[in-house]
């Protein structure tokens, strides 16, 4: 029996379910029920009329790792290579097609019987990729590399350091400032208690005007940088053996986060200003990030894992104060409205709630004391 191990692929698997399901229902307005006869064809998927190239391609590898990710799970916790096959595939397809089906209950969403064909494709695609890793022996050296690299009930860990740049993709405010939720849950209480008699009581507690309208200074802008840039940083450190790894692990977060975010402007804003998201305060402060990542390197996970916990707070409160421009409204809404909308729900809540998951994982490395010398009886 293959030994099983605490994979990182399970949660992340669960998470492309439910970013998949968000994506495909976006904008939850304007349901409606079919009425007769349609009702009676509800089950039955239209083929469509015309095959945009940029559709058949999204729809294809839309679903590739979610079936990648759901036969590494099955496989790394000691299942059969057959039953991981075939849960890779009917699980990816049995919610596509939920989805195609709901969709014909939103006006705004055209369902498909080629979509559905399409992400079951692109599920057997990507558990035959898996598979095919697997048989290389690449699963196996991974593993192995884990072992040695990483501490272990790492899994959680390694999921978020994976997601960060995921998250770095939809338009920032600022720079690398993840976790700016607070607007869109007052906009959510807002609409929830719309003509009702505490409406009025909302918008005095959580209404626009008691958020700050006035930009953050250059000094808190410098700290949102620093801080977004240390955050993952010690969060690879609270998982990692050796300080080697960590310094490593430091410049290698680095240059991928100037990487997506440039990547990010570039998509918004075109090639050309693909540096444009760079402030006078932005280089020193990824500088000062990299400084403080280096000393921190050599200190304890547990101590890493804790500091860590006061920069993400910090983060958190920073971002919060942070409004949004004219030029970061209009590059939210052409995600929200455009080609990117297929991979807005994926990178919008990974933004949201990074700060918040990866606070909740250095919590419980800081509490847990797994890895940690034993006290001499």
């Amino acid at each position: 029996m293959t030994p099983r191990h605490r994979s990182s692929t399970a949660p992340l698997a669960l998470a492309y379910a439910a970013l998949i399901l968000y994506a495909s229902l976006y904008p939850f307005d304007g349901w409606r029920w079919p009425t007769s006869p349609e009702a009676q064809h509800l089950l039955h998927l239209p083929w469509p009329r015309w095959f945009p190239t940029f559709d058949l391609v999204a729809n294809l590898l839309g679903y590739l790792p979610m079936g990648a990710l759901l036969y590494l799970a099955v496989v790394r916790s000691g299942g059969r290579s057959g039953a991981a096959l075939a849960l890779a595939v009917l699980a990816p397809s049995a919610l596509s097609y939920a989805m195609e089906v709901t969709q014909q209950l939103l006006p705004a969403r055209v369902s498909s019987l080629l979509d559905w064909l399409l992400n079951s494709a692109g599920a057997l695609l990507g558990a035959l990729l898996a598979m095919l890793l697997q048989r290389l022996g690449a699963i196996a050296h991974w593993q192995s590399v884990r072992e040695r690299w990483f501490v272990a009930r790492s899994a959680g860990a390694i999921s978020l350091l994976l997601l960060w740049p995921l998250g770095l993709l939809i338009p920032a405010p600022v720079p690398l400032g993840l976790g700016q939720v607070l607007p869109r849950l007052r906009e959510l209480a807002e609409a929830a208690t719309e003509d009702t008699p505490w409406a009025a009581w909302v918008d005095e507690w959580v209404g626009s005007a008691a958020w700050p309208a006035a930009p953050l200074s250059p000094l808190a802008e410098w700290l949102v940088v620093t801080l977004g840039l240390l955050a993952p940083c010690l969060l690879a450190f609270s998982v990692l053996r050796s300080a080697g790894l960590r310094l490593i692990a430091a410049a290698l977060i680095a240059a991928l986060g100037f990487a997506v975010m440039a990547l990010s402007t570039a998509l918004n804003f075109g090639p050309q200003h693909a540096l444009a998201w760079i402030a006078p305060v932005t280089l020193p402060a990824l500088l000062c990030a990299l400084a403080l990542a280096g000393a921190l390197a050599f200190a304890p996970r547990r101590a890493a894992a804790a500091v860590g916990l006061v920069v993400l707070t910090a983060l958190v409160a920073l971002v919060t104060q942070a409004p949004s421009d004219a030029y970061y409204a209009s590059s939210l809404q052409a995600w929200e409205q455009g080609r990117f909308i297929r991979f807005h729900g994926l990178s919008r809540w990974i933004g949201w709630l990074w700060p918040y998951a990866a606070l909740g994982v250095l919590l419980w490395r800081v509490a847990s004391n797994e890895g940690q010398p034993k006290i001499a009886e």
